[in-house]
């Protein structure tokens, strides 16, 4: 009888040792995978600036021939409190929402009004919103203190105000009417927009429109690069101290970073700047943050590379 030859399985040592093996060929694959991952988010961020920068421009050459305001509060105006994304929807190839927004305001200028609701405030618009960000990507149903629930869309990129909101020394501001002849400090130079996580609980960071500190726009659609708590006392923002706050890098349950410009990228965050270039500039740039912010302030500042 001609014997069966038997067939050697792998021992317990061995499977170990193979299970081992792709353990550690995992753990050395996936922050490879992260980096590529981050690495399309940070891309696709500056895409959007880039975007943001060429609708901005565009609009600066028509209508008044000046940027966009910030937001807007003069009497009269007809889409009060609008953010300036919002007044850029014309020229983001997105005229239907633009069309159903004016007819919005035309029947209820409040834009935080439910009756009737402004549809464009729960789109979300992926131009807005940077990809690192989870939260960008859908809309929330948000409840404001003191107010009742309401549905939004968030965004990742607010307009650069300047120092701070008092000073109205850069780009984008409350009733801002900032012709490029007046940015006598260089497009190049000068910030326009920049990075900077919705705040926590959601209520700053809406990209339709905004209220912010004192009603200015700051915290909310605009910022300044050395921004002050205006409410030192209150909630949850009353461990923040008062300021003012540098770009360094912030949380998303960090309260006190929607106080600063920062970014979910590691090292740094895009900023666009007047010229409608887009850089990233680390948190070591911190320092000549207060010249770029300003649009005729008359610094000489080297950027880094």
């Amino acid at each position: 009888m001609t014997p069966v030859p038997s067939r050697r399985g792998y021992t317990l040592i061995e499977l170990l040792v193979v299970i081992a093996i792709i353990a550690i060929l995992i753990g050395l694959l996936l922050p490879a995978v992260q980096k590529v991952r981050e690495a399309a988010a940070r891309t696709q961020c500056g895409n959007n600036l880039k975007q943001l920068g060429l609708a901005l421009h565009m609009a600066h050459d028509a209508g008044e021939g000046s940027f966009p305001p910030g937001l807007r509060t003069t009497p009269g105006d007809p889409y009060p409190r609008l953010s300036w994304l919002g007044r850029l929807l014309p020229y983001l190839d997105q005229q239907p929402l633009w069309d159903q927004t004016a007819a919005d305001f035309h029947r209820t200028p409040n834009p935080f009004s439910r009756d009737p609701v402004h549809a464009a405030r729960a789109v979300v618009l992926a131009v807005v919103g940077c990809p690192s960000d989870w939260r960008v990507r859908t809309a929330w149903d948000i409840r404001p203190p003191g107010g009742t629930p309401t549905r939004v869309a968030l965004t990742s990129y607010l307009g650069s105000l300047g120092t701070d909101r008092r000073q109205q020394d850069g780009m984008l501001y409350r009733n801002s009417r900032v012709r490029i002849v007046q940015v006598t400090d260089g497009t190049s130079n000068t910030l326009l927009v920049g990075e900077r996580p919705p705040s926590p609980e959601l209520i700053y960071g809406w990209w339709y429109a905004g209220e912010g500190a004192g009603g200015t726009g700051a915290l909310d659609v605009v910022l300044g690069v050395r921004e002050l708590n205006p409410r030192s006392n209150y909630s949850q923002y009353g461990h923040c101290g008062r300021g003012p706050f540098p770009f360094r890098l912030g949380r998303i349950d960090d309260y006190c970073a929607i106080f600063q410009f920062w970014s979910l990228h590691p090292g740094g965050a895009n900023f666009l700047f007047a010229d409608g270039s887009v850089r990233f500039l680390r948190y070591d740039a911190d320092p000549i943050l207060p010249a770029l912010a300003t649009r005729a302030g008359g610094e000489s500042v080297a950027i880094p590379d």
